[in-house]
């Protein structure tokens, strides 16, 4: 059985955490793998919208060093799989595609670190959400403590790491780390509906938002501001710009090329 899946049709891309009798935990291996699979998104210029989800209802995933694995780790090999984390967490938000995580159940430890790399979060209404380190002696090692302010506030993230707190889906829905909470059978039709709706957009108005709304958290306003106004003027004279404005003229669906 693979430890991750990948499916892709129609622009949008589905990747499931597949370890549901080890509650979707990420081990080296399927680091690895999720690993060669964002390789290839970045480099995949058809695919502008990726949802990232567990396998069955209970676990989004479990996270990666729970205490009982660690103990099975040398301190080389634990350091290892953070690394190899980190890394592979900072390339999904750095991909073209819009990344919508799907949270369908315990979403805990590195697991929720992952889902903070994502551009957006949904949660199924059973979901939670934990950064329990502290209660472990660390605090969490994969950026959890370096996005979580920027989505729910500083004093909340601190909140939330510092005391181990879960939040069900509710309270996620009320700190913003969620866009919205549903039902169990309507978590994944919701996500891909707005995958569907990303995909039906633009490709260089995706890839260029995307880019801008990165760089305005990392380089500042001034950097963002002129990066838009470089690719905006670009856009002026593409064949998707005008495909754009000729479809809502005829009163059909665009057909966009990318180019």
């Amino acid at each position: 059985m693979e430890d991750i899946l990948f499916e892709s049709e129609r622009r949008v891309a589905v990747i499931t955490l597949n370890r549901p009798d080890d509650e979707n935990r990420m081990t080296l291996q399927a680091l690895e793998q999720l690993d060669a699979i964002v390789d290839d998104l970045a480099r995949d210029e058809e695919t502008l919208a990726v949802i990232l989800t567990g396998s069955g209802s209970e676990f989004f995933s479990a996270g990666m060093l729970h205490p009982k694995v660690r103990a099975t780790l040398t301190k080389e090999q634990i350091l290892g799989m953070v690394r190899l984390a980190n890394s592979v967490f900072d390339r999904i938000e750095a991909l073209p595609q819009v990344v919508i995580a799907a949270l369908n159940g315990v979403t805990r430890a590195g697991a929720a670190e992952l889902t903070l790399a994502c551009d957006m979060r949904i949660a199924a209404s059973h979901a939670i959400f934990a950064i329990p380190e502290a209660k472990w002696g660390g605090f969490p090692g994969a950026g959890g403590s370096v996005r979580l302010p920027d989505i729910v506030g500083r004093a909340r993230a601190l909140e939330l790491i510092c005391t181990a707190r879960e939040l069900d889906a509710q309270e996620m829905e009320s700190l913003g780390l969620v866009l919205g909470t549903y039902s169990s059978e309507k978590l994944m039709p919701a996500a891909l509906d707005i995958a569907n709706r990303v995909a039906a957009c633009g490709p260089l108005a995706i890839r260029g938002a995307k880019r801008i709304v990165n760089l305005r958290e990392r380089g500042g306003f001034s950097a963002a501001r002129e990066l838009s106004d470089t690719l905006r003027y670009a856009l002026e004279s593409t064949k998707d710009m005008a495909e754009g404005q000729a479809a809502i003229l005829e009163g059909r669906a665009p057909r966009f090329t990318g180019k």
